[in-house]
């Protein structure tokens, strides 16, 4: 990944990771830690943010995959960093080797950028709303989680795990609105709240900061309405295992299908505080940032008591004359001088003549506030490092006042740092510019995904800039859209990517196994489960590929009892139980609908369950409920043809020939190579007479899916139905030869009239 330095954007990624950690909201750290080390993935400060997120977040393994470098190349803090999560792993002598060498080398490589670690922030009221909404939904509380989320996002719209929450529960918020182009202040907060000094009541701010002091220190707002724009090219996602910049699969994500799945199998499981930096963009001062604070601190020089305040413009160039002397005016009558000698008993050395004096002079201790001194005074102790550069005529110029002294050269001039300041706000603005951009074009990906537009999430992601496209998180979420299309050679292509950039990742595993599943890979799918077992013990997403593995083998007791520990190990783990209800569904139909209530109490937007109840209760015939479940996990996926398919099948069979038709023509445009919804519009056609429509429905099928036997079966009773004997009896040897336990129903069907047969409804098909 190449390197973009920009301080300014480095800053506020790391302002804001640390601001999260910080505030336990671990989430949304580690989506901006992904971010920072995605963009600068040579950048060490980056690998050590994203590694601790990881650990935070209880991905181990991850993090210390981040670290593990060879030993030339790792810096302290990566060494430290491994050494936490050794232990974090057990490893311990592992652990004391690594922070033994961490006090025995005596040259530690340093880190590529290393800054001073910003405040740590302090919980605020954002940060409870969010811990709110992520209780009240795993309490099955979607409304007061919406609400608190909601709250949460309001105040801060960096809390990326409040966006993700509310489009979880299937509220979805307006992404222009919340992720809108905004300067953010110094503590995270945005432009909008109000200073209290201005009379106005103001918000809280999101993130406050606890100095060293243990002081909090306020907000201050940074009003600017010009924004430099950045430029990031946007390029298309591919995945291409023969070119330098790809990963996996050699063609290019596009949002068509290929279904060659079997008929009907398409649903199965479906740090230490430390001073403030100025520039750090969401740290919170104690005072507005002046033309100091953005040129570093003056050269250091030697001074006694008696020297002038700076003043708070920082205006190094009105402070001294040319000559190098400080003068300032007389006090006025009755003003008691804030800058009264004071010549206590210490060793003053000056550089005159190139030797050391060394004066000892005696005072009382006590400090006369009223004393005034005189302008020898002044000049002894100011000029006592620049006498030697003084001429006879400057060492004796009369005083002039700071007002009115002129520039000198090495000085800056007020417009110098109107225009350095000037600049200085531009480039923080383009960095609140690049934030929210990311944020918004992230956030349009993951809202598509929540709401199951497959096609829309694609788009979304090839508008991302490449280094984005190839994280881990993006790849999986590629993965996931293309399985929920049915198209599972690209998924799992976008699959194995993500676990090539981190074989260690953990989090959406389970949807890869069962779509190892659906593509009848069982060494594939044996192999993944072992390692994430052996990744991590305690992750219900391993259990649930072990599981996965034993049901592809008909071994259902030990693919149930794998189930259940998945859902002992995560009882909110709404997916466990819903392959429990699959898994039971041949055999104990109320068992079955037991774990899909389940499964919809801890998660009411999992439209597998929904769809399992509508199998079990249209196999009791129970035809108004089933289409009930059906037509609610539709309305979660509306973009799934097999359930749209399902729901028309139940109000087939309750007699709605019309309104079912209807449904499976949406069905069909939805997914035209979808093998299950085609085949079913046929036959509702040859019901309907329209043999023509239905042949050709069936032909295509044919070419889909050629071992399939039904298939076969329905075109020899179109042809037949059509007067077409010869080509009825050549279909009816094929489908013989293809399923020779059918001979029966086949001999039923020669045995009946053409009209009988207009009136029946294929017996041989079993859905």
């Amino acid at each position: 990944m190449a390197s973009r330095p920009n301080p300014h954007i480095d800053s506020r990624f790391k302002t804001t990771i640390w601001q999260l950690l910080d505030t336990e909201q671990y989430r949304s750290a580690l989506f901006f830690a992904e971010r920072y080390f995605c963009r600068d993935g040579d950048n060490h400060e980056a690998r050590h943010l994203y590694s601790t997120a990881l650990l935070k977040n209880g991905q181990t393994q991850s993090a210390l995959h981040l670290v593990n470098l060879a030993e030339e190349e790792q810096c302290q803090e990566c060494v430290e960093i491994y050494a936490k999560c050794c232990s974090t792993l057990g490893r311990f002598r592992a652990a004391r080797e690594a922070l033994e060498r961490i006090v025995t080398d005596p040259t530690p490589v340093a880190s590529s950028s290393s800054s001073i670690r910003p405040p740590i922030a302090i919980a605020d009221e954002s940060v409870f709303y969010c811990r709110a909404g992520v209780m009240a939904a795993k309490g099955n509380q979607p409304e007061r989680a919406i609400s608190n989320f909601e709250k949460a996002l309001n105040l801060n719209p960096l809390l990326w795990e409040a966006f993700e929450g509310l489009c979880s529960l299937g509220s979805f918020p307006n992404i222009d609105e919340v992720f809108a182009d905004r300067t953010l202040t110094k503590d995270g907060s945005k432009d909008d709240l109000t200073n209290s000094t201005t009379g106005v009541e103001r918000k809280p701010s999101p993130l406050p900061m606890a100095t060293g002091m243990g002081f909090f220190t306020p907000a201050a707002t940074n009003d600017v309405n010009q924004i430099r724009n950045f430029d990031q090219q946007s390029q298309p996602f591919r995945l291409n295992p023969e070119s330098s910049d790809s990963i996996q699969s050699g063609f290019g994500f596009s949002v068509e299908n290929s279904m060659t799945t079997r008929i009907g199998s398409n649903f199965r499981g479906l740090g230490v505080s430390g001073p403030t930096i100025p520039n750090l963009g969401l740290i919170a001062n104690s005072r507005t940032m002046s033309s100091v604070d953005e040129m570093g601190p003056a050269p250091k020089k030697h001074r006694t008591a008696s020297l002038a305040p700076i003043k708070a413009n920082g205006d190094k160039g009105k402070q001294t004359m040319n000559t190098g002397v400080t003068q300032k005016p007389p006090p006025r009558a009755g003003q008691p001088d804030a800058n009264t000698t004071r010549r206590s008993t210490r060793l003053l050395s000056s550089g005159v003549g190139g030797k050391e004096q060394t004066r000892t002079v005696k005072h009382p201790p006590t400090r006369d506030r009223s004393r005034r001194p005189n302008a020898r005074t002044r000049s002894r102790s100011h000029g006592s490092d620049n006498e030697d550069m003084l001429s006879p005529d400057t060492a004796h110029s009369p005083p002039t006042s700071s007002m009115h002294s002129p520039q000198s050269e090495g000085s800056p001039g007020p417009s110098t740092h109107a225009a350095q300041r000037a600049a200085e706000a531009m480039e923080w603005e383009a960095a609140d510019k690049y934030i929210f951009h990311l944020l918004r074009s992230h956030a349009i990906a993951y809202q598509h995904m929540a709401r199951y537009s497959c096609k829309e999430v694609i788009e979304a992601v090839e508008n991302l800039t490449p280094d984005m496209q190839k994280s881990t998180s993006i790849l999986s979420l590629v993965g996931r859209a293309y399985y929920e299309m049915v198209d599972y050679q690209k998924a799992e292509a976008a699959f194995k990517a993500a676990r090539t950039i981190d074989p260690y990742r953990v989090w959406d595993m389970e949807i890869y196994s069962t779509l190892l599943w659906h593509l009848q890979k069982n060494v594939k799918l044996s192999f993944l489960g072992q390692e994430l077992v052996s990744i991590d013990p305690q992750a219900p997403q391993a259990w649930i590929a072990i599981g996965n593995c034993f049901s592809l083998q008909k071994e259902r007791s030990q693919a149930l009892t794998c189930f259940r520990k998945a859902s002992n190990l995560d009882p909110t783990c709404a997916y466990a139980y819903t392959l429990s209800g699959h898994e039971s569904l041949e055999e104990d139909i109320d068992t079955a609908i037991g774990f899909f209530r389940t499964a919809i109490r801890a998660d009411p937007r999992h439209y597998n369950a929904w769809y399992g109840l509508g199998t079990c209760y249209l196999r009791m015939s129970k035809l108004r409920q089933a289409e009930y479940h059906y037509r609610r996990a539709s309305e979660i996926h509306p973009h799934n043809a097999v359930l749209k398919g399902c729901m028309a099948m139940a109000m087939e069979r309750r007699g709605q020939r019309e309104e079912a038709y209807q449904l499976y023509e949406e069905a069909v445009r939805l997914a035209p190579d979808n093998p299950l919804v085609r085949y079913r519009r046929a036959k509702i056609l040859i019901s309907m007479k329209r043999y023509d429509d239905a042949l050709e429905d069936l032909l295509r099928l044919r070419d889909i899916a050629p071992e399939e036997s039904n298939v076969v079966f329905q075109l020899a009773k179109v042809y037949r139905l059509m007067g077409s004997a010869v080509q009825s009896a050549l279909q009816l040897a094929t489908a013989r030869d293809m399923s020779p336990k059918s001979l029966g129903k086949i001999k039923r069907l020669v045995e009946t009239s053409q009209d009988e047969d207009g009136a029946r409804d294929g017996e041989m098909d079993e859905g």
